[in-house]
């Protein structure tokens, strides 16, 4: 179990669910609060930033590696500093939204990309710290959020397993146990058959960490799957529409969508409840409504059993059906109308 600012997060509590803003506040601090009152709204528990400059993420080359030439990226046609220029969120901008969420109850926190990022959120006591997956590799990074001693969530998309061990005995080197992993693939958006959800069990079992999901799937059928899982955190990309334009807009989920991840991650989460055979509690009154034996056509004394006049129906006030064929050809001992259960008083 983990506590963030007296939030408890494990199996025996519903998931903790995380917007992540990124740059979708399109360079507008009003947008920004906005997109935090949207969150609050939606039943989240945090909203996450992140925390760099284009100088901290990249140099200033716009062309050979440095510029995105793919098909399949969403950001073709940009170089990576001046994607980062229209992404990032002005760090003066961090107080205030995170006092916007401690407003609303929930909790502000932030992915740091460098260490001077960390040493500036923690001006800010930021209650948590986020390893984004491009950086689980950033050993140096890990190693100072570690050190600050707050919990520590960390998204695995790409890692090896070798390199997430690496980062899970990082963390521990600092005496630090408040860690989760989140099952993530690294790419915009993901489809659900590159989600391999499997591995959130097998996460678990190896590190003994709690795990949960970075997801960047479509809609929320993938992250409901996860909480069933085990997963008990979920980070969604969120912002006002996907038709406002933005850099992480298209893959992003809209207000409504947030608040039916919400409402439909803690259903997954109840449940999953315990092991269970026999009626519930609250299934005790349904037990009447099985079927059983019933008397079909009116009979007398001495009048025999057969396939016509024994009837398995509803309600269950008579012999349960498994007895069919033991009673079958009995003679009755005494007169029964239609609609009889059958009892072995009537046969004894």
């Amino acid at each position: 179990m983990i506590n963030i600012a007296g939030r408890e997060i494990g199996v025996h509590t519903n998931p903790f669910i995380i917007a992540e803003m990124s740059g979708n506040h399109n360079q507008s601090l009003e947008r920004a609060l906005h997109l935090v009152d949207l969150a609050a709204e939606a039943g989240v528990d945090a909203v996450k930033l992140q925390t760099y400059t284009p100088d901290t993420m990249t140099l200033a080359i716009h062309t050979g590696e440095f510029f995105i030439e793919s098909d399949t990226n969403l950001w073709k046609g940009q170089s990576l500093y001046t994607l980062y220029e229209e992404a990032y969120t002005p760090w003066e901008w961090h107080e205030a939204i995170f006092a916007r969420c401690k407003d609303h109850g929930i909790l502000g926190f932030s992915s740091p990309f460098d260490e001077t990022a960390v040493d500036f959120l923690e001006t800010l006591d930021v209650p948590a710290y986020k390893i984004a997956s491009f950086e689980n590799v950033d050993i140096p990074l890990i190693r100072k959020v570690a050190a600050t001693g707050k919990p520590i969530i960390i998204s695995t998309g790409m890692a090896s397993l070798a390199e997430l061990d690496e980062v899970v005995q990082t963390v521990r080197s600092q005496g630090n146990e408040q860690l989760i992993l989140l099952k993530c693939t690294s790419t915009y958006p993901a489809t659900p058959t590159n989600s391999n959800l499997l591995t959130i069990p097998h996460l678990q079992q190896l590190f003994g960490t709690e795990v949960g999901l970075s997801d960047h799937t479509m809609g929320v059928g993938t992250s409901i799957a996860a909480v069933a899982l085990g997963a008990t955190v979920i980070e969604k990309h969120f912002t006002t529409s996907r038709e406002d334009g933005g850099v992480d807009a298209a893959f992003s989920m809209e207000p409504h969508e947030l608040k039916l991840l919400v409402e439909e991650s803690e259903r997954a989460w109840q449940s999953l409840g315990k092991i269970q055979y026999g009626p519930t509690t609250a299934e005790l009154a349904s037990l009447e409504h099985r079927r059983s034996l019933y008397i079909g056509e009116d009979l007398q004394v001495g009048d025999v059993l057969t396939e016509d006049n024994v009837r398995i129906i509803r309600p269950a006030h008579g012999l349960a059906p498994k007895y069919l064929d033991l009673v079958l050809g009995k003679t009755i001992k005494t007169d029964a109308v239609t609609g009889t259960p059958l009892s072995w008083e009537l046969l004894l």
